[in-house]
């Protein structure tokens, strides 16, 4: 993950598109099954899969 911007600790989620934050796993993000791909999640503000997750 070495393109992640540095201000994303391991426990924060940061939209790439809009700037939103919040806590990794947090309920606020949304979660998206794309065949082929699986699990994505998405931001609940811009609807964006662009999303740097922290683990």
């Amino acid at each position: 993950m070495a393109n992640e911007p540095a201000h994303v600790t391991k426990t924060r989620s940061l939209c790439r598109n809009c700037g939103y934050e919040a806590p990794s796993g947090a309920d606020e993000w949304l979660r998206l099954e794309v065949p082929k791909l699986g699990r994505m999640t998405q931001c609940p503000s811009c609807e964006s899969t662009d999303v740097v997750t922290g683990r």
